[in-house]
């Protein structure tokens, strides 16, 4: 967490003479710890007042006090921060942070390290002493809770970084809280986003009798970030659901007036008590925990998702077409694509590679019609709230948001106006001609189909990553995203003046979306690296679809993917694109999501996605060694490395 030289002979001579304190955490007497928070904050009608009003707040109870810490304490934390304290650049499914080390580490730190950080150290001291968890264990009415477990962090989010929805319920977790540390001479505008969201949860009640809680899509409390500002809650099992809203991202200009709208925070838990500690009860963290799961799946929640799978299921059929069955292809699918000898290149190289990209899938006249339609919804201004858009159209809200949130059309909708996308779903794709023309492509039988329409609003939608689970499928994607600035490959390349002369076009071959992590030919859409003298820096904006290895390990991030240089679990990467489709392999164990659309996205992500049920085939004994011989040679995505802070 704080910066070292990177000399190893230094490193190994401090070893050898430097002393490190075993300490504990100092115990501070109500006097001291008071003198570290604000004048006034523990005056008896003061906690009344705060005690009221977290017993009054929805959508679940919570408050938040402004000018916590005693202000000169607090600042010289922040300068502490940022001369001393180095940041690691994370990135799942569900975050995109800056984030240091656990703060629980002080306690391990050399003299020379720690005399660096004394009034960091403090702040932490005060926050776990007995006189301020007195202070939240009466206004949250919680019980007592541990100040030998401390559990600690600084986040820094920049422009384009968020944190999506959860419920923070892991362990023994009892209390969550942040405390703001942004620019205290620069107030923070909420127009610049990064607040804490918090959801509403809606009890449903089963046939069973049984109360299932599910949070509805949209927030309904916005709390925007203030400097000095301490915002908790207690954690609940299926309640506790909130989101950090993405920092927007703003001109050159604009940051260096504004301080680089760096929203840096102190985030962290109060845990129940440990063992020796006053209210240490055996068995209460695993009795919690049990709690938890069982009141995660009372009433079983997941019943409620949506969209729901609509499966339909097809017979089997031999692989010929008629001169019929071709001009009904030719009216949506590229000419080039029902040759037989590019039928016969495409199921070669997904044989072999277990994925593939085709640009250009679509007919040109029928895919004008497709951009022609979605450039016009994106020109309508939708409704904020998720009922409102159900309400005024066939559009429906996927939810819960703790999964995914995007809007979505399923074949079969009443009410549905005539559409070109309508016509993918309900025509073309669950056609006769299309299946023939897909198993040809595969090479495989298919056994069922089922279909989906999505669109990502720039700004809220996303999926996080989730499993499969049975045999492989094969999944289709078929980019319909008309705008640019999305990273795709060829998009770059278009942009590229000096660029060398593309390869022959032909389908490109990826890898094999397996859960054991073999394949490295993994097929990443990876942007073109902009020249050194560009002089405005590429802004990421999300949306691409991911493929990655599940993990084994439950200590680790399955989802993980942008936190190191090492991207092994990456298995197939695509960014959003125009009339690209993309067929997956998909096997049982394999993760897959859609990264959050930034609000920086120059329109929203439109996709039709397609799950085919195939029948089970014996995989080639040399397709495993096959894929191992293109494991080098294989880059990464690079990091969004925060550069540190303004002047």
């Amino acid at each position: 967490m704080v910066k070292r030289k990177a000399d190893n002979q230094t490193k190994s001579d401090s070893k050898k003479s430097a002393k490190t304190l075993k300490r504990t955490k100092n115990t501070l007497s109500p006097e001291d710890t008071k003198a570290r928070f604000r004048k006034g904050l523990f005056d008896q009608s003061v906690l009344n007042e705060y005690t009221q009003e977290y017993a009054s707040s929805t959508p679940y109870k919570h408050t938040v006090i402004n000018q916590l810490v005693d202000d000169s304490l607090l600042r010289k934390v922040r300068d502490e921060i940022k001369d001393n304290v180095s940041f690691t650049p994370k990135e799942t499914d569900i975050y995109k942070i800056h984030q240091s080390g656990d703060l629980a580490n002080l306690d391990g730190l050399d003299d020379d390290a720690l005399s660096k950080l004394p009034s960091l150290l403090a702040l932490r001291d005060a926050l776990y002493s007995e006189t301020f968890r007195n202070y939240v264990s009466h206004i949250t009415d919680c019980g007592p809770l541990s100040g030998r477990k401390t559990d600690m962090a600084i986040n820094v989010y920049t422009p384009g970084c968020y944190l999506l929805c959860h419920d923070d319920v892991i362990g023994s977790r009892k209390v969550s809280y942040i405390l703001y540390l942004t620019d205290p001479d620069i107030p923070w505008k909420p127009e610049w986003g990064g607040a804490l969201r918090l959801f509403p949860v809606e009890d449903r009640e089963g046939k069973d009798g049984e109360i299932a809680k599910t949070p509805l899509p949209d927030p309904v409390k916005v709390i925007p970030p203030a400097w000095n500002q301490l915002s908790f809650f207690a954690v609940q099992p299926g309640e506790s659901f909130h989101d950090v809203e993405e920092v927007y991202h703003a001109s050159k200009e604009e940051l260096e007036k504004q301080g680089g709208r760096i929203r840096m925070a102190i985030s962290g838990w109060f845990h129940i008590p440990q063992i020796g500690e006053d209210g240490y009860v055996e068995g209460a963290e695993e009795k919690a925990a049990h709690k938890s799961g069982l009141m995660q799946l009372q009433g079983n929640p997941d019943q409620y998702d949506r969209p729901v799978a609509k499966p339909v299921q097809v017979e089997k059929e031999e692989n010929t077409f008629d001169e019929a069955d071709l001009e009904f292809l030719l009216k949506y699918l590229a000419p080039t694509y029902l040759t037989p000898d590019t039928i016969e290149n495409i199921a070669d190289q997904f044989e072999e590679q277990f994925s593939i990209t085709l640009s250009d899938i679509l007919h040109p006249k029928f895919a004008a019609k497709i951009k022609e339609y979605v450039e016009a919804q994106e020109a309508k201004k939708l409704p904020d709230v998720s009922g409102d858009i159900e309400k005024a159209g066939v559009w429906k809200v996927a939810r819960p948001p703790h999964k995914h949130r995007f809007l979505y059309l399923q074949p079969g909708e009443e009410n549905a106006e005539d559409s070109p996308i309508k016509e993918l779903l309900e025509v073309l794709l669950p056609s006769r001609q299309f299946r023939l023309w897909l198993q040809m492509a595969t090479r495989s039988t298919i056994e069922g189909h089922d279909l989906l329409a999505r669109r990502f609003r720039h700004g809220k939608d996303y999926t996080l990553a989730t499993g499969h689970d049975g045999k492989a499928r094969l999944e289709l994607n078929i980019g319909l995203t008309p705008t640019e600035g999305w990273g795709d490959v060829e998009e770059d390349d278009e942009d590229e003046e000096d660029e060398e002369e593309e390869e022959e076009e032909e389908p490109k071959g990826k890898g094999k979306a397996t859960s054991n992590g073999k394949s490295k030919d993994k097929g990443k859409a990876k942007a073109v690296e902009k020249e050194e003298e560009a002089e405005e820096e590429t802004v990421e904006v999300g949306g691409h679809e991911v493929y990655m290895a599940g993990d084994d390990d439950e200590d680790e991030d399955a989802a993980i993917y942008k936190s190191s240089e090492d991207d092994d679990n990456i298995l197939f990467f695509q960014a959003a694109a125009w009339n690209k489709m993309t067929l997956v392999l998909r096997d049982s164990g394999t993760l897959r999501f859609v990264k959050y659309v930034s609000r920086a996205a120059r329109g929203d992500r439109w996709d039709v996605s397609g799950s085919y049920e195939i029948e089970e085939q014996d995989e080639d004994p040399d397709a495993e060694e096959l894929a191992e011989g293109d494991e080098d040679g294989e880059e990464g995505p690079e990091d969004d490395e925060f550069n540190g802070f303004s002047d």
